[in-house]
């Protein structure tokens, strides 16, 4: 077999003088490592090892007794023999081949008048036959950490068995799946700082938030003589700002559980903007789902939206049937409509009845849009079984379309549940400082796409209301107009006959009310007298809106070097002098923590039976719907 000792190549690039050097050897050699490589033993010549005497130079300097260490760990690793350290401290290093008999040896010392180090004693050429497998002991968690460091800063969620995977790769050495966990976890710290940190960071980090986006809310707050984290509140100005001249009156509340080393909750209260897009509004971070800390999330967010605000009177919140919910939200927004997500709801019908025909009359009665097609729907579920007991529990008028009072502008399931998922997902490996950094930098970047793409439309609304309002225009021809008045008019239909009002802009159909844009009656109303359908659309849906709810900016938040009132602390982490918050209590019990799969529309429905995703009827998929919502 033909030696691949690359000794050409190192030896021209380690000639300088400069410790950086060693490190260009240590990248560049991991080829010629897998080269050596066959199966899983190592390919040595026949006369001796792979020679580093080329690689390295008598008087080569080091920055620091650390830096030599290290770099000669790595020498080792990938020239792949066993390096022991004789002597290492602050004057010296000499370190020697592990195998008897190899002369291999060498001998760095402290340079007289600086902080360098200079190798003094060289004997560098080997006479043993190396490793002759993939473990390699200078392969420690020390090692595997700087190794995956850059990449781990790059892609937080990078996981053991793929650092397992490049290591082998890359530098021919096989690593156990806790030295990845670990070097993943080391690595994470000195990327981000520990877990520890983060929490004594949040005292200035909400300080900071305050001061490079005047007008948000941050805030955190601790509990008991230890000053243990109990919970973060944050809202930008920039969302407030946006919910409250330009989003609709409609709240989402979710929440999604974090698996850091802390556990916790991640809490959150997402608008929709015109496009019928996610807005968040506000985030927390509690150390628990408790009763308590909903009713603590929902008056923080009573005092972001204060008092006298024109949304107050007609706002909807649409959660999940939960108690503490439902208490905070009786007890902070009392005047709010509160509607319950249809899929915790029909999952508890299907359940109670498992009979496909009665799910079909229950999804047809909640899109009835009158209490005379509601009641007529319910007298059929009755004719097949007795669902009133069921309906005692869970009262229509927290589902029903025909009897809740609020306006849902046609949301029943939370559209934020995924979006929270995704982000506890993806933050949850971080310290709590540069989780809510994650999330602030997705919210920045929507924003600004959003203004974008808002600036390109040329249109009155938005496109997803200006496609339902050509289709109302559409449906509108087979309508016959009387007009009674000025403002009133009579549809008429094989079918039946509604009433129009176009000055307090709504049908006996509810459609026009309930869903903020003209139906198809009152779109033959408007066209018979020459207006502009578009024109009839609650203004919440406009373009001109879109570009506002996203008008303002969410500024950065400077890196925590430059944080004044802030300094180094003896472990390396920032700490504040006068306020310490430390971690809750909690901590996330030992082995690997179970994953559980999101499914958003997760209703449970019988085998080999296609359940729509618009209209939730079964029997037919979303792209066959004809069902008009």
């Amino acid at each position: 077999m033909k030696e691949r000792d690359g000794s050409d190549f190192f030896s021209s690039c380690l000639m300088a003088d400069n410790s950086f050097a060693v490190q260009e050897l240590i990248n560049n050699n991991s080829l010629a490592v897998q080269e050596l490589m066959s199966g899983n033993s190592l390919v040595v010549p026949e006369h001796s090892l792979v020679s580093a005497s080329n690689s390295l130079v008598i008087g080569q300097e080091f920055p620091d007794v650390e830096t030599c260490r290290r770099a000669f760990k790595d020498i080792a690793i990938a020239f792949h023999f066993d390096l022991r350290i004789v002597k290492s401290d602050r004057s010296r290093f000499i370190a020697k081949c592990s195998k008897e008999g190899c002369p291999w040896r060498v001998h760095v010392a402290k340079c007289n008048g600086g902080p360098t180090f200079s190798i003094r004693t060289l004997h560098g050429e080997h006479t043993c036959e190396g490793v002759r497998n993939l473990h390699h002991q200078q392969a420690t968690v020390g090692w595997v950490a700087r190794s995956v460091e850059s990449r781990v800063r790059d892609n937080p969620r990078y996981k053991p068995k793929e650092i397992l995977q490049d290591i082998r790769e890359q530098h021919g050495v096989a690593v156990s799946y806790m030295q990845a966990w670990r070097g993943k976890e080391r690595s994470l710290a000195a990327v981000h700082g520990t877990f520890e940190d983060g929490y004594r960071l949040l005292p200035e980090y909400c300080e900071q938030i305050r001061k490079t986006n005047p007008g948000s809310i941050a805030l955190v707050y601790a509990t008991g003589q230890e000053n243990c984290f109990h919970g973060l509140f944050i809202s930008y100005r920039a969302s407030i700002y946006g919910f409250l001249h330009a989003c609709r009156p409609l709240l989402e509340l979710d929440k999604a559980s974090l698996k850091g080393k802390y556990l916790g909750t991640l809490l959150c209260a997402s608008a929709v903007d015109a496009d019928h897009t996610l807005f968040p509004l506000a985030f927390a971070i509690v150390d628990a789902e408790s009763d308590d800390n909903w009713m603590w999330f929902l008056s923080e967010l009573r005092k972001l939206l204060g008092v006298n605000t024109d949304k107050m009177p007609t706002l909807t919140i649409l959660s999940e049937r939960h108690k503490g919910i439902v208490d905070a939200v009786e007890t902070h927004f009392p005047s709010a409509f509160h509607g319950f997500c249809l899929r915790y709801v029909s999952e508890s019908f299907r359940d109670e009845f498992k009979n496909t025909k009665l799910v079909n009359l229950f999804w047809n009665a909640v899109y009835a849009l009158t209490s005379a097609e509601f009641e007529a729907k319910v007298a059929e579920m009755m004719e097949i079984q007795d669902v009133m007991p069921w309906f005692h529990l869970f009262p229509p008028n927290l589902w029903a379309v025909a009897y809740f009072e609020g306006m849902r502008y046609g949301h029943f399931t939370l559209a934020i549940t995924e979006a929270l998922y995704h982000w506890a997902l993806e933050g949850h490996e971080l310290p709590i400082v540069q989780m809510m950094e994650h999330i602030r930098s997705q919210l920045t970047v929507w924003f600004d796409e959003r203004r974008n793409l808002g600036l390109s439309w040329t249109s009155i609304l938005v496109p997803s209301a200006e496609r339902l309002t050509l289709e109302a225009i559409a449906d509108s021809h087979c309508y016959q107009v009387l007009r009674a008045n000025k403002v009133e008019f009579e549809i008429v239909s094989s079918e039946r006959t509604n009433i129009i009002d176009i000055q307090r802009r709504c049908c006996s159909c509810r459609r026009w009310q309930i869903y903020g844009i003209p139906c198809a009656h009152a779109a033959a109303a408007l066209l018979s007298c020459g207006e502009d359908v578009r024109l009839y659309a609650q203004e919440c849906f406009s373009v001109r809106k879109y570009l506002e709810a996203y008008s303002e900016i969410i500024y950065p938040v400077p890196d925590r070097n430059l944080w004044k009132g802030f300094v180094e602390g003896t472990d390396g982490g920032f700490q504040k002098a006068d306020i310490i918050i430390r971690p809750p209590k909690t901590r996330r019990p030992p082995g690997r923590p179970k994953k559980k799969v999101l499914r958003i529309e997760s209703l449970k429905r019988p085998k080999k039976v296609v359940q729509c995703g618009r209209c939730h009827l079964l029997g037919h998929s979303q792209k066959k719907c004809t069902f008009q919502i």
